[in-house]
């Protein structure tokens, strides 16, 4: 939608101005037959006048066909309309206003070209509502000021774009009523001397570029101390940080002014400072000569003290050292006369087991070696007869001290159970009184009798052998 088109013979005509830049009137071109040969500045397209909306708004229209790469026909309506209120406020403060003004060299193409009456002064108003990097609209702002052009960057958008403060520019608000006015939101402000800091200024568009134009408000780099800012946003305190503002050349005298106060007063505290740190230094130093005196006294007394614990220490060493000959005297007395009681309880416990061991053999003794096997064979059989089990006859009986001297039958099996102690020896049953928990098998009712006078609460059994004709509980 480009405001302006090239006519071979009259050059530019601008559809924002009443006579089209030429002195002709809109109704002599816009559906004028024949065509009027329009081409567009930028894609050299054909064009034809158009008007548009409630408010007949003037603009021209490619014709079909047109290159899809073409920048102005690609621009947004809020592109549009920000272009002609930019152009609108412009012409209100007295200044010349073009649109869609390319460079000689095609390096740029301002979107409003604003130029004094006199025609010594341009200023390049610029509406950003696509993403651009901050190099990119940095580069572009170089091309402008090197051929002497200054530029302002109007940004419609929602959110501060990134470069809001990256080069001169400013974030505008749309009207919401018909009767208001664009609005500057952000990037123009003014220093509060006394308080130290920038704060957020808004003014309406119209205002503002006339300050521009005329240089009342000027692109002023930020101190670094001052860079954040704060502002309440929807019932919200935010931060916000900007390296470049546009404001008043006071605001700029007063920010020097502050810095230079403020350095003034961090040097007079810096001055301050290094003037107490001495004192402080001072004190310590003298601080530290006290404690060396207090130490050198403090080691004097730890030494004569650490000399008289020496001695007592010493003396407590050779104390010690005497009781530990008297300990080591007595302890040696004391293994002497256990090792003489072992050796005397050993030679008691060997002679009663020689003594345990002869009243074995003289009570096994009383049987044959046959007596013996038909002795274990008669105990097998009771044990199949009167339990339904199998014991095992061992191969070579042995006298176990624990069952006073008896030869024990086990069941086989996986767990080998007791199954009963065959001719104890009645003069050693009081030794061991557990066997009277065990079945008791003698060969003949005298031998039970014999092992029950000693074991009166035992289970014996009596087999008569040779000949087993009877089985008697005693």
């Amino acid at each position: 939608m480009p405001f302006t088109a090239l006519h071979p013979d009259l050059g530019r005509l601008d559809a924002t101005l009443p006579d089209l830049g030429h002195g002709l009137e809109w109704a002599r071109i816009h559906k004028a037959q024949p065509r009027f040969p329009l081409t567009c500045p930028e894609c050299a397209w054909t064009l034809h006048p158009k008007l548009s909306g409630p408010r007949k708004r003037r603009f021209f229209c490619h014709d079909p066909g047109r290159p899809p790469s073409c920048e102005l026909s690609n621009e947004s309506w809020e592109h549009h309309m920000l272009k002609l209120e930019m152009a609108g406020a412009i012409r209100a403060a007295g200044w010349f206003a073009a649109l869609e003004v390319p460079a000689e060299d095609g390096s740029w193409r301002a979107d409003v070209m604003a130029s004094s009456a006199d025609g010594s002064r341009r200023m390049a108003w610029e509406a950003q509502l696509s993403p651009i990097t901050v190099d990119d609209i940095t580069d572009r702002t170089d091309r402008y000021t090197a051929e002497g052009i200054r530029v302002c960057w109007v940004s419609p958008d929602v959110r501060p774009p990134q470069w809001i403060s990256s080069v001169p520019a400013v974030r505008v608000r749309a009207p919401q009523e018909r009767e208001q006015q664009w609005v500057v939101d952000d990037g123009l402000a003014g220093f509060v001397y006394r308080g130290g800091r920038w704060e957020f200024r808004e003014e309406p568009l119209e205002r503002f570029v006339r300050w521009a134009l005329e240089e009342q408000v000027v692109p002023a780099e930020v101190l670094p101390r001052y860079r954040r800012v704060y502002r309440v946003v929807k019932g919200e305190q935010r931060r916000f940080k900007r390296d470049q503002w546009w404001t008043s050349r006071k605001s700029v005298v007063d920010q020097d002014k502050h810095e230079a106060m403020r350095q003034r007063q961090e040097a007079e505290r810096a001055e301050r400072e290094a003037r107490r740190q001495e004192r402080e230094e001072a004190a310590e130093q003298r601080r530290k000569e006290l404690e060396e005196q207090e130490r050198i006294r403090q080691a004097a007394e730890s030494e004569a003290l650490r000399l008289q614990r020496e001695k007592e220490a010493h003396l407590r060493l050779e104390d010690a050292r005497r009781r530990w000959a008297e300990a080591d005297a007595r302890r040696e007395r004391e293994r002497v006369e256990h090792e003489a009681r072992l050796a005397r309880e050993q030679a008691e416990r060997e002679e009663k087991e020689r003594q345990d061991l002869a009243t074995a053999q003289a009570w096994w003794g009383r049987l044959s070696p046959q007596q013996q096997t038909e002795l274990f064979v008669a105990v097998a059989e009771y044990a199949w007869r009167e339990s339904s089990v199998r014991v095992e006859i061992p191969e070579k009986p042995m006298m176990w001290p624990q069952y006073a001297r008896g030869v024990p039958f086990y069941v086989p099996g996986r767990r080998r159970a007791l199954y009963c102690v065959v001719r104890p020896c009645p003069d050693l049953i009081a030794s061991c009184p557990d066997v009277a928990k065990d079945l008791v098998l003698a060969r003949s009712a005298q031998e039970a009798r014999e092992i029950a006078d000693v074991l009166p609460t035992g289970r014996i059994v009596h087999l008569d052998l040779p000949g087993h004709e009877q089985l008697t509980m005693c």
